[in-house]
């Protein structure tokens, strides 16, 4: 039985930054790919990894993450690339949002490096953000996805089991451990079809 669902920020309900990076890619000149290969590299403790656990600031991250693209033979501006980031949403998952929160507990889990709270939304965003029970997000918390301790940060707040869970985020690495813990996971890469899997999942209609 179903009791709650979990939806990822970047990639499910915004777009995902995947096309920021490539267009900063193709801007500066870099090759496609650039920007993931830096943040794969020691993924648990690079730059991008402590500013999303909130270990660093902004201004900190820039020098330590070029630092890092240095050293793999790329040349980038850490501040332009985040400034670069835009919010778009993804109406239709929106209205998910909205549909799973009258029938079940939600959840909102984000790896991100600037609080909700205190960064600019537009009314609609948060409209979504209004709609979920819990928000946890790994600037606030200090752990961030995959670590198991989120997930379970998000049970407990919404005191419910795993396996009474169903997550959605757009990488598999998140995916992975929340479904080690019973979740039934979804991975992002279409937002209708992923959907689709979450009306089956529910039991009920999530789109119009």
């Amino acid at each position: 039985m179903i009791e709650a669902v979990l939806f990822d920020l970047g990639g499910v309900i915004v777009a995902g930054p995947w096309e920021v990076f490539a267009a900063y890619e193709r801007a500066a000149g870099l090759p496609a790919g650039s920007i993931r290969q830096i943040n794969a590299a020691n993924p648990d403790s690079n730059a991008w990894a402590q500013m999303e656990r909130g270990e660093i600031g902004l201004e900190e991250f820039a020098p330590v993450f070029e630092g890092e693209a240095a050293e793999l033979g790329f040349r980038v501006d850490g501040m332009a690339l985040l400034a670069g980031m835009r919010e778009e949403l993804h109406p239709a998952a929106v209205e998910a949002v909205r549909r799973c929160s009258e029938r079940l507990k939600t959840g909102l889990l984000t790896n991100n490096w600037t609080p909700l709270q205190s960064s600019g939304q537009s009314p609609e965003l948060a409209e979504a953000l209004g709609w979920f029970d819990v928000v946890v997000e790994s600037s606030v918390v200090g752990v961030r996805k995959p670590d198991p301790a989120f997930y379970t940060l998000a049970c407990d707040a919404l005191d419910v089991d795993p396996p009474a869970c169903v997550f959605l985020d757009d990488l598999g690495v998140n995916l992975k451990p929340a479904r080690a813990m019973g979740m039934t996971t979804i991975k992002v890469v279409d937002v209708d079809d992923a959907l689709a899997e979450l009306e089956a999942a529910v039991g009920f209609p999530v789109r119009d």
